[in-house]
């Protein structure tokens, strides 16, 4: 008999009915030559402090840092887990091999790999790794099933990042609790949550500390035009006064006017992290509801495995594509001109370089059935995103004119589109977005060097602007490229080694934070409280605060699924900068010890 151990009973009865597996059994599914079941997600984790020995138990400055000279899993202690798990153990006895059918990823290959070790697993074991949970994808994937050796790299790697958050997250949290900590408040440190926190209590401190400066700017009204001063901003009213007595009631002339044909991309595919940015831009989706509803979308087979964090698709899935344009029966209008012809295959959108586990979430082709509001408005941003890939690129002409009068320069910019190309794929944008368009993207008239006439210039008294506090969607980005504020799509996708976090987990970062009263949600904004704002304070540490820091750790963690990086290097590192963090707190006098 073979084992097939899933996530879910969802995926579990997905595979199940593919397999030819029909007889419903408790905690699994019989048939065909086959027992399908599955783990609940989650049902084992790391051993904590006081299984390794009674002196961790109690939370002691003298017991630190904790090293345990072993990593040991433990049965998380839940009556359902363990009924489900004594169900999977006694499956493991009787198997013929077993194939791990987890989610295809770092922590779905470690929640199984953990319930098989635990379960004392000894006959072979074959891994099921697929992009989407349609019949023939799971069909497919069965044809070309793995052996496990093949993704022992993708295991190091989750099973150091489990070890190094617990090595961080145990040692410092009772360390700066019990140094710090007041009338028994808990003082939460992690390797991933700190560094964010510390992103949203910087940005806060800019914004408290920001004095604004008061300018002035000269501007004038031509033609229905408004041309900026090129002289910049005036420092003093009396001289952007003395400006516009100089050019009022003088003509206005243009001098040059220069255009330039250009064209814009269209917008990546979508990897979690710039799906949940979009959402949360469009339709204040918390990253949190995002994942829940990307992830909901994969398991009723309408998108791809959403876990994933690049925006390429593999070559392989070039030919498929035409099928699943026609499978997208309610964007007739739009996928119509695309149907019958060669598809564009573009190398911003097709690269096997840039693809390692997953590719980016697109439309599986499948109808979707029964979607809620919610569901609908995230597969309609997937799917228009995946079509617009094969449209031609946007043409637009960029127009600069310049003018003067009584010698003072101006300058006008805008844009005017000649072919819209994939910008038909999306549907008109909002009021709102119109008017903040920059100058830049303005649609200006058109205009003749040497044209001369009236004008209505004016002064516009301005002040500088705080920084924005973060939205999740700002905050993400910044996640994704370790603090950075990067505004580049292609610049961004080259930092993405280095982000703080992976995409599947920055939503749980978030809620997290949230949860602990360290940053609250104000409408679209995160802003830190009290209590977050002073344990950033309290740590002196700079390494437990770096963003950067962090995200060299992502980088080595990425390296280990490479084979480009030892694990055991990884958590040695861990361990030597936890020994520093640990003696510089020890014997910080600033502050009198509350534990013993």
């Amino acid at each position: 008999m073979i084992v097939c151990i899933a996530e879910k009973p969802s995926v579990a009865k997905d595979i199940a009915d593919v397999l030819g597996a029909r007889s419903r059994k408790e905690g699994y599914i019989e048939g065909n030559g086959y027992r399908v079941t599955w783990t609940i997600g989650h049902l084992c984790t790391l051993k904590e402090p006081h299984d390794y020995t009674e002196i961790w138990k109690r939370w002691s400055l003298g017991s630190l840092p904790m090293i345990p000279p072993r990593f040991g899993i433990k049965l998380i202690t839940n009556r359902g887990i363990e009924k489900q798990f004594a169900i999977i153990e006694q499956l493991i006895q009787n198997a013929e091999y077993i194939v791990n059918c987890g989610d295809a990823g770092q922590e779905g290959e470690l929640i199984q790999r953990w319930v098989m070790q635990k379960a004392g697993a000894r006959c072979p074991v074959k891994r099921l790794w697929i992009s989407s949970l349609t019949p023939e994808a799971i069909r497919e994937g069965f044809n070309n099933l793995k052996d496990q050796s093949e993704y022992q790299p993708l295991y190091e790697a989750g099973l150091s990042r489990a070890i190094g958050d617990w090595l961080l997250g145990m040692n410092a949290t009772r360390l700066y609790t019990l140094k710090y900590g007041r009338d028994r408040q808990v003082l939460s440190i992690g390797r991933v949550q700190t560094p964010t926190l510390a992103l949203i209590v910087k940005r806060y401190h800019e914004i408290t500390n920001f004095v604004p400066t008061q300018y002035w700017e000269l501007k004038t009204l031509y033609r229905e035009t408004t041309f900026n001063a090129t002289s910049g901003r005036f420092d003093s009213e009396a001289e952007a006064q003395e400006a516009l007595q100089k050019i009022t009631g003088q003509p206005f002339t243009v001098t040059d006017v220069t255009a330039k044909n250009s064209v814009e991309n269209p917008p990546r595919l979508y990897d979690l992290t710039s799906l949940q940015a979009d959402c949360n831009r469009k339709y204040a989706l918390t990253a949190e509801t995002t994942l829940q509803t990307i992830q909901s979308l994969y398991e009723k087979k309408a998108t791809t495995y959403p876990r994933v964090d690049t925006t390429y698709l593999s070559d392989d899935i070039y030919p498929k594509c035409e099928s699943i344009l026609k499978g997208l029966r309610d964007y007739q209008p739009l996928t119509a001109p695309l149907i019958g012809k060669p598809l564009i295959k573009s190398k911003k959108v097709f690269d096997n370089k840039q693809v390692t586990d997953h590719h980016a979430i697109i439309p599986t082709g499948v109808y979707p059935q029964g979607l809620t509001d919610i569901e609908k408005k995230v597969y309609d941003l997937v799917v228009r995103h995946f079509i617009a890939v094969f449209y031609p690129e946007c043409k637009f002409r960029s127009t600069t004119v310049q003018g003067q009068s009584a010698g003072v320069n101006f300058k006008a910019t805008g844009k005017v589109i000649t072919s819209p190309g994939w910008k038909v794929v999306f549907a008109q944008e909002t009021n709102d977005e119109q008017e903040n368009k920059s100058d830049k993207e303005k649609i200006l008239p058109p205009f003749t060097k040497g044209e001369s006439g009236p004008h209505t210039p004016g002064v516009q008294e301005k002040w500088t602007q705080a920084p924005k506090n973060y939205t999740e969607e700002t905050l993400l980005r910044a996640m994704e490229s370790a603090g950075k504020n990067i505004d580049d799509e292609e610049l961004r996708e080259a930092m993405k080694e280095n982000g703080i976090g992976r995409p599947s987990t920055r939503a749980e970062i978030i809620e997290k934070l949230c949860k602990r009263n360290y940053i609250r949600r104000e409408r679209k904004n995160l802003i830190a409280t009290p209590t977050g704002i002073e344990l950033i304070s309290l740590i002196r540490n700079e390494l437990l605060k770096s963003a950067e820091l962090t995200g060299q750790w992502e980088k080595k963690l990425r390296d280990i699924e490479k084979r480009k990086y030892e694990a055991k290097t990884f958590i040695d590192e861990l361990k030597a900068m936890l020994a520093e963090v640990v003696n510089e707190v020890l014997s910080d006098n600033s502050s009198l010890s509350s534990g013993a």
